[in-house]
């Protein structure tokens, strides 16, 4: 009986193994184009990066920068006694504080009240710290449905509106907030928070002070607005850097004023008259030669 022949082992094909790595690179391409053209939602990932920290049981420090922020300022509500007229929540795009315009502003104006001057100013320094130097702040008026109609506010737009100004002048101003950070928003009576009037039309004074009101949102920064923040402290930099050259260079080739005298032993430059009772160096005499010589006794 003779010996079966072995069939020859037939070697594995592995073509597939081309089409298999063009489909991943295409897959790969597809999602580094999708993700080149998304813009993040900064806030999103900040609430998702706390829920996740809160579920793993992390502590209060590693809480998000908006989650900081809120805390903090509730510290200064708390601290100057204002939760009557300041409340302080917080949103799916960041903190909002709210000031009753009852409390801040002068009845029909725009105009600041005097007392009102310290909160603003705790607000601006507790917004304007380092840790939220990439934050917007936007400043929204709201007015209730009680139409006004005065020279300077001919409606409730324009009367939203400078409300929402003036905050954001009084943060220029005073130097707390960048301007290109903030921006300032009229709403009128178009958003309320709470009906202004029964069904019946009746008017409700408790609703409608609470829709009189300022709303001050801090939300962080987009990547793109990110960017061009960066580029503005990059040129402030660069100007204050010239702006101290400048004054070095004119510091050190400064000539002396007109009139002032030279220092000690130092000759008047070429030109200058010396002061009255002043003798130029080349024709002082020595002091030993000027003066007589002391009699003997």
């Amino acid at each position: 009986m003779g010996v079966p022949v072995k069939p020859t082992p037939q070697e594995d094909k592995e073509d597939w193994l081309v089409t298999y790595a063009d489909a991943i690179t295409l897959l790969m391409c597809f999602f580094v184009m999708m993700l080149t053209f998304a813009e993040f939602d900064i806030p999103a990932f900040e609430e998702a990066a706390a829920a996740i920290k809160e579920k793993i049981g992390s502590s209060d420090d590693d809480a998000s920068p908006t989650e900081k922020l809120k805390i903090d300022l509730e510290d200064v509500v708390f601290q100057m006694q204002a939760d009557r007229a300041v409340q302080v929540t917080k949103d799916s795009k960041g903190v909002v504080i709210e000031l009753s315009s009852g409390a801040f502003y002068k009845p029909g104006s725009a105009e600041l009240r005097e007392e009102a001057v310290p909160y603003l100013e705790k607000i601006a320094q507790t917004i304007s710290a380092p840790r939220y130097a990439t934050y917007n702040v936007q400043i929204e008026g709201h007015t209730d449905d009680e139409p006004i109609s005065t020279e300077r506010f001919p409606s409730n737009w324009e009367l939203s509106t400078s409300r929402a100004a003036t905050v954001v002048r009084f943060f220029a101003d005073r130097q707390f907030v960048d301007p290109l950070k903030m921006s300032a928003t009229g709403f009128a009576d178009q958003k309320p928070k709470v009906p202004n009037r029964t069904e019946e039309g009746v008017p409700i004074p408790e609703n409608q002070m609470t829709n009189r009101r300022t709303s001050i949102r801090v939300t962080a920064m987009s990547l793109k607005e990110r960017e061009v923040w960066y580029q503005h402290l990059a040129i402030i930099r660069a100007k204050a850097e010239a702006e101290k050259r400048a004054k070095e260079q004119q510091g050190e080739g400064q000539p002396p004023q007109e009139g002032q005298a030279p220092q000690e032993g130092q000759a008047p430059q070429e030109g200058q008259v010396p002061q009255e009772g002043q003798v130029p160096q080349e024709t002082q005499a020595p002091a030993a030669e000027s003066q007589p010589a002391p009699a003997q006794q």
